[in-house]
């Protein structure tokens, strides 16, 4: 059973815990869609100042919304198209300090001040998407980035 934890100390204290927590949760679940239902709910329990934490999977050359936390969102988004489909195009986490200044954003929720997203491979092929939005601009910094793309790393391994 999960317990909700306590986060004190910094980011780079934290992030290395919710890593080991979200390996723990997905060890021995073969099923990608409870893991990835895990996988957002640990980083939205986790994550401060954050009003949407969730997935997009590829699907027949577009993403398509997965599981997430948050108010009801986009569910298909083209490659190319707002934060997501850039980061997909790109292949290439994106980090958007002001969403209305990121050409071509898509508005799923009009709260939304800034952006992470990082791309989600598997057998080297785009599989999703990891999408973050915050209330706030500049929530996101290159210490969040780092460990993200480390969370998706080990979330890699489930898939």
């Amino acid at each position: 059973m999960f317990e909700t934890k306590e986060y004190k100390g910094t980011k780079e204290k934290n992030y290395p815990i919710v890593i080991k927590q979200l390996d723990a949760l997905l060890y021995d679940e073969p099923d990608v869609i409870a893991n990835l239902s895990n996988a957002s709910a640990l980083l939205n329990q986790f994550l401060d100042e954050v009003n949407w934490v969730g997935f997009y999977l590829w699907k027949e050359d577009e993403l398509v919304l997965g599981p997430f936390q948050g108010l009801p969102a986009c569910v298909r988004i083209k490659s190319g198209k707002g934060v997501c489909g850039t980061a997909v195009a790109e292949n290439k986490t994106q980090l958007v300090a002001d969403v209305h200044q990121f050409p071509g954003h898509i508005a799923c929720d009009a709260a939304s001040q800034s952006e992470i997203v990082v791309p989600i491979l598997k057998d080297g092929e785009i599989f999703g998407v990891l999408d973050i939005d915050s209330p706030i601009k500049n929530r996101f910094d290159e210490t969040d980035q780092k460990y993200l793309e480390e969370f998706v790393k080990t979330l890699e391994k489930y898939l």
